[in-house]
């Protein structure tokens, strides 16, 4: 089972009480017998704050995976994805270009869209769109993979070229 905690960054939802759609789209998208939503949270457009949370979950929870929503378009106070750069210690170029070019698919103003994913420690972390359609149309891009990545950060799979061995 892994572990995941859902980051909703939203000034409206956080200040304003809006309705947060994004995250309910989410959690019904991850396979409950895989997948055990510990906590969502919603968080404002603040950059350093994104950050600070980011380290806590990565340095401080036994959390498998990290979801973001909001935050990763044009706007000005969008610093989702300047947050994640901060704190990530490695980049996984293949799930962001995964998303990225499935998204195209559906519409050009994907490109609109600047989240990145990356590791820190043993947990992966996903910035996607803030809407619910971005949001879960991006999340299905790479649904069917995540499990074997968080395998392999747990180290409970053997990597593609079966060196494990070998290597200790």
């Amino acid at each position: 089972m892994f572990r995941v905690r859902i980051l909703t960054m939203s000034d409206s939802s956080y200040f304003e009480n809006a309705k947060d759609f994004t995250t309910e789209a989410i959690v019904k998208m991850l396979p409950e017998e895989q997948y055990e939503v510990i906590g969502t949270e919603i968080l404002p457009d603040d950059e350093e704050r994104i950050a600070n949370r980011l380290l806590e979950i990565c340095d401080k929870e036994n959390v498998d995976l990290v979801l973001t929503t909001g935050g990763t378009g044009f706007a000005p106070r969008d610093h989702t994805p300047e947050a994640t750069a901060k704190v990530i210690e490695r980049q996984t170029w293949g799930i962001s270009y995964r998303m990225m070019e499935y998204s195209l698919k559906k519409t050009e103003k994907a490109m609109m869209s600047r989240g990145i994913s990356g590791i820190r420690k043993n947990t992966l972390i996903i910035n996607l769109p803030g809407s619910p359609k971005g949001a879960t149309e991006n999340l299905e891009s790479v649904i069917g993979v995540l499990d074997h990545g968080l395998k392999l950060l747990r180290e409970e799979a053997a990597d593609c070229a079966n060196m494990k061995e070998k290597r200790h």
